[in-house]
């Protein structure tokens, strides 16, 4: 039989959407950490949005009286409503027309063409995920360290791992509001110390942004949104809602050694506002540095089996030992406080190909080409932010 495009379509509903549902999430740590219960998932979402109610507030009206005085006025829980607006993400493949040729001839080759191609589409979708985890839905990647006069090369003090030659970018300013440059490739990297892009010079200043494309104000709520004191979240702001803050610990932009007292601490303070941390997450760096106090103190520092299969140290309190984990695309200097039980992930469903008109495959107009998308809708949610907190300004071992 003559192969066709119904039949192309065939071989990658059999052969490779099962491995893009598998393997994102198997190579992808913190990811596959929130996505291991399905009590963290939520997937009756609409396109747009989720609303939640959250408790901000108790009912004070309570007190104690002397014969004949006054009873305590009425008073009412408080609620505040949470909007969690969804994100919108996509992984694209593009094959020409050629390469369906292979199909009608050697169908295996058609496979092995299929194979790399969604392959590295999910090894790239994996990553930039798991950055935006850590990150802002401003999209940041790399951060202007100083002034750059008519020039291609952007200063930065931290360029991995989040950047890669090829890399399109875009360059605005702070605030993600006045763009200074788009559509850029980088060309070269000095690791820690710049970023070099093609096209025509330009100037800024410290405080600049690159984002991927396309992307600023666009990516998911990060742990940066959401662990913070400061700064609103789903449209309530802790400056009119105090209790709507999370635990923060940081030292002024001045890096100070880690002490188990400090981590004791933001794990006392967290639990003081009703939240039981249920892992730490960190980087590489700071992870030494604890297994450098643990060795000190003659600790046992074997890594520990934890539920879902995680392996880690153990910061052990009154309360039970928390996993201490690592990721590569954590924020460095940093240690997060999560409570897992608090936080969501919204989703309608997980990585899926896009096929709405009936076909995997999109005609590219003017060209002997297809394309295929992968995609997903999904949002962090969480519901007690302050039972949420992080250390900050920590000297990596």
């Amino acid at each position: 039989m003559v192969a066709t495009m119904t039949t192309a379509n065939n071989i990658l509903k059999e052969i490779y959407e099962p491995k893009i549902r598998e393997q994102l999430a198997n190579y992808n740590r913190i990811t596959k950490r929130m996505d291991q219960s399905a009590e963290n998932i939520e997937s009756t979402v609409g396109g747009k949005y989720v609303k939640f109610a959250t408790h901000i507030k108790r009912n004070n009206g309570v007190g104690a009286r002397l014969e004949m005085e006054a009873l305590p006025t009425a008073q009412n829980q408080s609620y505040a409503a949470a909007q969690v607006s969804l994100a919108y993400l996509y992984g694209s493949v593009r094959l020409s027309g050629q390469t369906f040729e292979l199909a009608q001839t050697n169908e295996q080759a058609f496979a092995s063409v299929l194979d790399q191609e969604i392959n590295g589409i999910q090894t790239d979708l994996k990553r930039d995920l798991n950055r935006q985890i850590f990150g802002t839905s401003l999209g940041t990647i790399a951060t202007a360290s100083g002034t750059y006069t008519t020039t291609n090369t952007f200063p930065t003090t931290l360029t991995m791992p989040y950047v890669e030659i090829g890399m399109v970018i875009d360059i605005y300013d702070s605030t993600g509001v006045t763009q200074k440059a788009t559509g850029r490739n980088i060309t070269a990297i000095s690791p820690n110390t710049s970023i070099t892009f093609d096209g025509a010079a330009i100037s800024g200043v410290a405080g600049d942004i690159i984002v991927r494309t396309g992307n600023v104000t666009r990516e998911i709520t990060g742990l940066q949104n959401i662990v913070a004191a400061t700064g609103a979240l789903y449209g309530i702001d802790p400056a009119t809602t105090p209790v709507w803050a999370s635990v923060t610990n940081t030292n002024g932009g001045t890096q100070r050694a880690l002490s188990e007292g400090l981590m004791i601490k933001q794990a006392d303070d967290i639990y003081t506002k009703g939240g039981d941390t249920t892992v730490i997450w960190t980087t590489l760096g700071v992870r030494r540095a604890y297994f450098n106090l643990l060795v000190q103190q003659r600790r046992y520092t074997n890594t520990q089996e934890f539920e879902g299969g995680f392996s880690g140290l153990a910061f052990t309190t009154d309360r039970g030992d928390i996993p201490v984990m690592a990721d590569i695309d954590c924020n460095p200097n940093t240690m997060y406080y999560l409570n897992e039980n608090q936080i969501t992930v919204y989703r309608p469903q997980d990585w899926a190909f896009m096929d709405r008109d009936g076909s995997r495959f999109i005609r590219v107009i003017g060209f002997d080409a297809y394309d295929a998308t992968v995609y997903k809708y999904m949002q962090l949610g969480c519901h007690q932010r302050n039972s949420q907190g992080l250390i900050g300004d920590i000297t990596e071992g």
